[in-house]
């Protein structure tokens, strides 16, 4: 017979709220990813150019760029529970505007820029604050793989929209994919907010020997404390850091590399490689797949990795190299001729750049334990830049230069983005010392 202490060591509830984040970050970049499928139909309903299409896609990023920082210290200020609910009912009103643009307006392209720019103002705290989640909840040799399952979702959601987008636009119009996606995120934001605590002390389901194991592999300062009652890490700190900034600029090019499959990869393969609808939808899904999947397969190799030889190597060893062979997919695939053996190898290098995913967001939250909100925040505004940058570059270098220039650039961005991490030690930590924590304030 079953006894009550051996059914309170199978909670696991710290995974069921990580599987929840899973889901959140599906529906953000389903709701991001959305109108690189239905683009085409928007700018033939409004004559917008490729260019004109890429300020679209670039405002998004621009907003969700610039609130990163300011995101991530709210999720510390305010916990992980309240912010992201925030933030998820934020982004599924304005995808809900998205739809909205009058037919006859002649300032069609402004709302666009507009809605999309509020749009990523509001994504923002997403990954920030499930990386202050991942500092509370989830013990330092469980992070990868936390990590990697979250992250999981961007794929999930990214893969999703080719199929379930075009679906919508042939039978409903442009129009129906913003609302169905907005109603999604509205009822998955409800369900974590009754589903979720700041800390696993505060969850009536955390079982004492769950709790026993999380409190062992997180530091008390940020498994204990309140969000309101943590000193947070000064600015100067985190600005000042060698490694904060090695592990940006990393992101900067991660990103950058990242969005052009996000932005750009269905019009490329429609567009340039001469791939029919149903086609250019399929094939649109494989860099998603391999995110998705190499994803979770990068986090658990960190972890392991971490565990038997450190998180020099678990960590940043790993990261660089999985970048640099990104690189050298992105730089094949562009130079293949055939276009789907092309979309292959291209999603061959999105997948081999996400086993390095889960080591941007694990080493932040060691670094910075109750600010990882703040520092991945500071972080994730590098990536947001890059992802920005190539919304509104891609095009214009594919204009001048051709298609495989515009990824061949990508792949050197790749090989500064491995170099960087080569610069990271992830052991070092940006808390004050204890001695000097009580005169330390908050910036």
């Amino acid at each position: 017979m079953t006894t009550a202490r051996e059914l309170e060591k199978q909670t696991h509830v710290r995974w069921f709220l990580v599987l929840w984040i899973f889901v959140l970050a599906a529906i953000a970049f389903l709701d991001r990813v959305n109108i690189s499928i239905a683009g085409p139909s928007i700018a033939k309903s409004y004559g917008l150019s490729n260019v004109q299409l890429g300020s679209v896609f670039s405002a998004l990023l621009w907003g969700y760029a610039l609130f990163q920082t300011a995101g991530g210290r709210l999720a510390d200020r305010f916990g992980p529970r309240r912010v992201l609910t925030a933030g998820v009912v934020w982004w599924g009103i304005f995808t809900a505007l998205t739809a909205v643009v009058p037919r006859s307006t002649q300032l069609g392209l402004l709302w666009f820029v507009m809605v999309r720019f509020l749009l990523g103002a509001g994504e923002a705290v997403m990954f920030p604050a499930s990386n202050q989640f991942i500092s509370r909840w989830i013990p330092k040799h469980e992070r990868g793989i936390a990590n990697g399952l979250i992250f999981a979702g961007v794929g999930a959601g990214a893969g999703l929209s080719p199929p379930l987008i075009s679906y919508l636009v042939s039978q409903y119009g442009w129009r129906a994919s913003f609302w169905v996606c907005a109603g999604l995120g509205l009822i998955a934001g409800f369900i974590w907010y009754v589903i979720s605590r700041d800390t696993p002390a505060a969850h009536p389901h955390v079982s004492s020997s769950e709790l026993e194991l999380i409190s062992s592999g997180v530091p008390p300062d940020s498994a204990n404390r309140t969000p309101r009652s943590a000193r947070l890490i000064p600015w100067k700190r985190v600005l000042t850091s060698k490694d904060v900034l090695a592990v940006t600029i990393s992101y900067f090019c991660f990103g950058y590399v990242a969005w052009i499959f996000f932005s750009w990869f269905y019009i490329y393969l429609a567009q340039v490689r001469g791939l029919n609808l149903k086609s250019s939808g399929y094939y649109a899904t494989l860099p998603f797949i391999a995110m998705a999947v190499f994803c979770i397969a990068g986090g658990k190799l960190s972890d392991a990795i971490t565990r038997s030889h450190g998180p020099r190597l678990g960590r940043c060893v790993l990261a660089s190299i999985a970048i640099f062979i990104a690189g050298v997919f992105v730089a094949s695939g562009a130079l293949a001729e055939n276009a789907r053996v092309a979309s292959v190898i291209l999603a061959g290098g999105a997948g081999a750049l996400y086993v390095s995913q889960s080591s941007f967001w694990s080493v932040t939250a060691d670094l910075a334990g109750h600010s990882a909100g703040s520092v991945s925040g500071f972080m994730n505004m590098g990536a947001q830049i890059g992802g920005a940058v190539t919304a509104q570059v891609t095009p214009l270098i594919a204009k001048h230069f051709g298609w495989t220039a515009s990824f061949l650039v990508a792949a050197g961005l790749c090989v500064l983005g491995s170099i960087a991490w080569l610069f990271v030690d992830p052991q070092r930590t940006l808390a004050p010392e204890p001695e000097l924590t009580s005169s330390v304030t908050s910036v």
